[in-house]
């Protein structure tokens, strides 16, 4: 790594500070010869800048980092201008006229990993923390970069290790078995980190509703409300209210947030008989969106509830489902409705007065806790590149205590030993892969 590169680390636009990061053997010549001087590292200094022509681009403050001690492992200079874009791609053309490559994305934690400051895991979390659109998404994104997941790696693998050992040591020795008591160990410790990779392996199915958000679709008869209910939990008037049925053709999808959970909110067109070919291209859409939603929030009208939306509710459910009774300031009586929805979650709203939206969004978080994002959650959430190394894994360590079993030749179970340690070694980055890598860095923001 020998080049120097360079990359805005902060959101194109206007602000109050952007920050300009740089890497590489080739900042220390940088500042002195854009700020006339090298400070003391990690100490903030006033200056300058000033271009190879020698005009004045900005006042700003920069900041140079003495490798090993920064975030790259590298030598490294950030540099905080004025927050015009202007500004930012004037010191960037500078820069690159001195010597600097522009950054790939995700380069500099990619030189990170590459220089031994974090393991595959904790670079993975980077972009994770970064993207976090919940507090739960957050936490487990800063568990996992903390590196409590390569920790965990690291505890199996030196339980495989000890247990390679112990086969290793007969290969040279085949006239002799293991004793007994030996292989008890041997095959608890094996079966001791096969309980411990299943429960990594289980938390995959949770991570994408942590980190992509949990689906919810709102669906119901025309004129039922949805709009309304969309616009009342987003606190936003994002959808065209009208009392014209068929209003909603097409699907509208928002994500917010309710308490710690990421979600993504769909406002699907209306169900009813008798639409026209357009509107009933929007509600085939809007089924499919049904069928596919982790938690449907069946919109029925107290005051004049439909056929439609009592017949779509019974297809759902209360598992998965919430049923909605809106305008219920202005229904009269509805035990009628809500014996019809025994079983069901029913929360009773007013979208047009914003009523009863907090008690809605307190009964989708507890569905939520209770059918989708368990206590597991709460534990180090893997993704699916992790799962399916761990699972690698445990098909060789389960190889391994077969062949223990049938007491087969030791060379076979240290090789499957040997194997599974390879596995779980991709998790964490000790295993080369250039095309592993490339596709991580990948999804990564420039600057990061």
């Amino acid at each position: 790594m020998s080049t120097t590169i360079v990359a805005p680390a902060t959101p194109t636009g206007e602000s109050a500070i952007a920050v300009v990061r740089l890497s590489g053997p080739e900042c220390g010549r940088f500042a002195k010869e854009v700020f006339g001087k090298l400070p003391e590292p990690r100490k903030s200094v006033f200056a300058h800048y000033r271009d190879v022509d020698g005009n004045t681009i900005d006042e700003c403050t920069f900041v140079f980092f003495k490798g090993p001690a920064s975030y790259t492992g590298e030598d490294s200079l950030e540099i905080s201008t004025h927050g015009n874009p202007f500004i930012v791609k004037a010191v960037l053309d500078d820069l690159c006229r001195r010597g600097a490559v522009l950054a790939d994305h995700g380069e500099f934690t990619r030189r990170a990993f590459l220089n031994n400051k974090m393991d595959l895991s904790q670079a993975e979390a980077v972009s994770l923390a970064i993207g976090a659109r919940s507090n739960k998404a957050l936490k487990a994104a800063q568990k996992q970069l903390s590196g409590e997941l390569g920790r965990r790696i690291n505890e199996m693998s030196a339980r495989l290790l000890d247990a390679l050992a112990l086969a290793e040591a007969y290969i040279d020795f085949p006239e002799e078995e293991l004793p007994e008591e030996d292989i008890g160990l041997f095959e608890n410790s094996l079966y001791q980190t096969l309980g411990q990779i299943q429960s990594l392996v289980e938390t995959a199915k949770i991570t994408p509703l942590v980190h992509g958000g949990i689906d919810i679709v709102i669906a119901g008869a025309p004129n039922a409300g949805k709009s309304s209910l969309l616009n009342a939990l987003l606190g936003d008037e994002r959808a065209i209210v009208s009392d014209i049925a068929g209003t909603t053709r097409d699907f509208i999808r928002e994500r917010t947030a309710f308490g710690d959970y990421a979600v993504n909110l769909t406002d699907t067109a209306g169900l009813r008989r008798g639409a026209d070919a357009l509107e009933s291209e929007g509600i085939r859409r809007a089924m499919e969106k049904i069928s596919g939603a982790d938690i449907c929030l069946m919109v029925v009208d107290a005051a004049a509830p439909s056929a439609e939306a009592l017949e779509g509710a019974y297809k759902l459910s209360p598992n998965n489902s919430i049923i909605v009774l809106n305008k219920c300031d202005a229904a009269g009586q509805t035990s009628d409705i809500e014996e019809k929805f025994q079983g069901f979650c029913l929360c009773k709203v007013s979208c047009l007065k914003r009523e009863g939206i907090d008690e809605l969004k307190s009964a989708v978080i507890e569905l939520i806790k209770k059918f989708h994002i368990t206590a597991s959650a709460d534990d180090i959430l893997v993704s699916a590149r992790h799962a399916s190394a761990l699972s690698k894994a445990a098909e060789f360590i389960n190889q391994a205590l077969e062949n223990s079993k049938m007491r087969a030749p030791a060379e076979i179970t240290a090789s499957d030993l040997r194997s599974a340690l390879e596995s779980l070694g991709e998790i964490v980055g000790k295993v080369d892969n250039e095309e592993v890598l490339d596709r991580i860095f990948s999804k990564f923001c420039i600057g990061k």
